[in-house]
């Protein structure tokens, strides 16, 4: 399924009156859509070759604010621009915004030409190639998980994010009735993603009140990221027209559900699963077996790319269906990392340490980084767990951001897969969460120690 635009197709259309709108479309760090509207004749003439946009989109927070510390730019280097070179493959039509069209861009240096190296699209890419050269290719698909609230963003903005009421007032985990209930905003998300070439599958209640989970088809892995993100910018827009809110917040009460995002993961050689071999009693091949294995091995040093924020953290207890060690079994939902469908040529692996915040195209690169690494170090992998995993000290993923960090911050396998100036970049990218939430005082400290302390 591609249901994509072919140029000539957008003009054709531009010329009946039936787009009059291109989104062109950059990925940030956030995993956001950032980018500019352009009148779609404007497109069709000029616009498909490039346009521009302001090298800080790839050097902010999730205020937009400017820190310092970045060297790919700074105020002191003036804040210059980015070629946005529209990838023709990506365009398609947006049925849920009248006459509107998107593409997605690649970044490249407006000197140079060349792909700005911790551009997500980017990254991820370096590692497909270093997955090309291999003869392999990687086919990948993700689970979204949010919240659907009663009120709008509006509302709930005004109202200081207090006193916040999920649509539903109980836990809707396959919950049909439910579920019935929501139609008015997943059914035209299920259609209106369909229609713009999303190979939905469908929708379901989760584990919690209001909780959402949103499954799409796997495909390449570069299409997967892609769809991911639009899917993801989609649920904000059509819950919004509809006059509700949603969040991708990993966490966005104590007393609730987390949001995940797992990362279903295979390679493929030729048209046939690498990963298969019906020999094995769990149908598990040799190169899929040193891919786990590094998978587990380097799963701290790519753990900030599956939870890139402090409340990510949050979500990782024990009986919570999120994982807290890095550990694998077979099909067992306690351990951070699922065998499914073994003993099949659909058998695959499931990460599922990954929080609804991530960037798919980080999280994504990250693991593939480490795959390739364990299949060249012909790690061994050990036996799978069994049982209730959250038992057992071994393994443990990352328990905050500042231990990610660190671990960002010291891995040499990631060093090398995705280059010195690249890993830089995002340990600043985390550091300026780590420190402007140390400058900041919480509703949470006040309220318990204003009178007692």
């Amino acid at each position: 399924m591609t249901n994509t635009l072919a140029l000539d197709d957008l003009k054709t259309r531009v010329e009946s009156g039936e787009i009059d709108t291109v989104l062109v479309c950059i990925v940030d760090m956030q995993g956001r859509l950032m980018g500019k509207r352009l009148h779609a004749r404007h497109f069709v003439d000029h616009g498909w070759e490039e346009t521009h946009c302001c090298n800080y989109l790839l050097a902010t927070d999730l205020e937009m604010a400017t820190p310092g510390g970045y060297a790919s730019t700074s105020w002191q280097a003036g804040y210059g621009d980015y070629i946005m070179k529209p990838d023709l493959a990506t365009l398609r039509s947006v049925p849920w915004l009248e006459g509107t069209a998107m593409v997605l861009c690649d970044l490249l240096d407006h000197r140079t030409h060349a792909e700005v190296p911790h551009a997500p699209r980017a990254i991820l890419k370096r590692q497909l190639a270093r997955l090309e050269a291999m003869g392999l290719e990687a086919i990948m698909a993700t689970e979204l998980e949010f919240f659907l609230f009663e009120k709008s963003l509006d509302e709930i903005r005004k109202g200081r994010f207090r006193d916040l009421q999920p649509i539903s007032g109980y836990n809707e985990d396959y919950h049909i009735f439910q579920t019935t209930k929501e139609e008015h905003v997943l059914r035209p998300l299920r259609n209106h993603l369909h229609a713009a070439g999303i190979p939905v599958e469908g929708t379901k209640g989760e584990a919690g009140a209001g909780q959402e989970e949103l499954n799409i088809r796997c495909a390449k892995a570069l299409d997967t990221a892609d769809y991911h993100t639009i899917a993801k910018h989609a649920t904000k827009e059509i819950a919004w027209q509809q006059g509700r809110a949603v969040t991708f917040l990993s966490k966005w009460h104590h007393a609730h559900a987390g949001s995940s995002s797992h990362i279903h993961q295979s390679l493929w050689k030729q048209g046939l699963s690498a990963f298969h071999d019906e020999r094995d009693a769990l149908g598990m091949s040799a190169l899929m077996k040193h891919y786990l294995a590094g998978l587990l091995k380097y799963a701290p040093d790519y753990t900030y790319f599956l939870a890139p924020y402090l409340n990510s953290y949050k979500r990782f207890q024990k009986g919570t269906f999120a994982p807290t060690r890095t550990v694998w079994s077979v099909d067992n939902r306690t351990a951070g990392f699922r065998l499914c469908a073994e003993g099949t040529r659909a058998v695959r692996i499931e990460c599922r340490i990954g929080g609804s915040d991530l960037n798919p195209y980080l999280a994504m690169a990250g693991q593939l980084a480490a795959g390739i690494k364990g299949i060249e170090e012909c790690l061994a992998l050990p036996p799978p767990a069994e049982g209730d995993t959250y038992e057992g000290g071994s393994g443990l993923i990352p328990q905050n951001l500042r231990d990610a960090t660190e671990a960002l911050r010291g891995s040499t396998m990631l060093r090398e897969a995705m280059g010195e100036d690249v890993v830089d970049h995002y340990v600043r990218a985390a550091e300026v969460e780590l420190e402007d939430f140390q400058r900041v005082v919480s509703d949470y400290e006040v309220a318990r120690g204003f009178e007692r302390c």
